[in-house]
């Protein structure tokens, strides 16, 4: 049975080694509210401690992934002077995701503004082929954010960046597949089980590797210096040559069996 924890606005449930979390307001097609913000925070925070726990797939519940911030619950009340109480348990999202196991994005239906700049820092966009992306933030009087402005530019390039953004228009699955903006599109029903094979695919290998890879294609990516990018992968190698995952590895090879790498972890 799935392990299931108790949020107000997502859910939470591990689905084996994987964690699978769910934005969870139909009604408003998952707007994305400050306590939102809180509980995904969480959820992250909770599988990256899980020892039992590979990576994440985020999803979102009903007919949309994520609507962007919710007009009446976020902007309006802004606009208006409230104080929406933002807690400090809202880590910075995108170091999270940077910093986080492998997570893969499983996007169901539109996914708006926020609901696209909230998965562009994750490992791998799935998306069904009813999903709809966005950068509308354009359309509001408003800028990007989430540092959609860098991983935008990295996935899709400089001139299809600059017309997603600076019209603000919506693109429907194949086309963003076209553009780079997605990995893959699936059929509806083989979304979910999509994402999860892939996160699995990646949360399997050694932990420890897993992290220092996806810091390497953080600070490497936009690099320019080709000796500071040699450098970090050096560093990197001088940790992973020490790793209990890493002779694991070469006992598994030599002994001509499946590496045990959870085995290796707690020994």
């Amino acid at each position: 049975m799935a392990d299931k924890r108790a949020y107000e606005t997502i859910l939470a449930e591990n689905r084996g080694d994987v964690c699978l979390i769910t934005l969870n307001r139909p009604e408003r097609l998952n707007a994305w509210t400050y306590t939102m913000a809180e509980e995904l925070t969480d959820a992250v925070m909770a599988a990256n401690a899980d020892d039992n726990i590979g990576a994440m797939v985020m999803t979102g519940a009903g007919r949309g992934f994520c609507a962007g911030a919710d007009i009446q619950d976020v902007f309006k009340a802004q606009s208006e002077g409230a104080k929406l109480g933002r807690s400090t348990r809202a880590t910075d999202w995108v170091g999270l995701m940077r910093e986080s196991k492998p997570i893969v994005a499983a996007v169901n239906g539109a996914a708006i503004g926020l609901g696209t700049t909230l998965i562009l820092p994750m490992d791998y966009m799935v998306a069904s082929t009813s999903a709809k992306l966005s950068l509308r933030f354009v359309k509001m009087g408003l800028v990007p954010e989430l540092a959609s402005s860098r991983f935008l530019f990295a996935r899709v390039g400089f001139g299809k960046a600059n017309e997603l953004m600076l019209t603000g228009r919506t693109v429907e699955a194949g086309e963003a597949l076209e553009l780079g903006l997605v990995d893959r599109v699936v059929a509806p029903d083989a979304l979910i089980d999509t994402a999860i094979s892939v996160a699995r695919s990646m949360g399997e290998n050694p932990s420890v590797a897993l992290r220092m890879i996806k810091q390497l294609a953080t600070q490497n990516a936009a690099e320019t210096d080709l000796k500071a990018v040699q450098l970090r992968e050096g560093k990197g190698l001088k940790v992973a040559y020490t790793s209990p995952e890493h002779k694991e590895a070469i006992a598994a090879f030599l002994e001509k069996r499946t590496p045990d790498f959870k085995g290796a972890r707690k020994r």
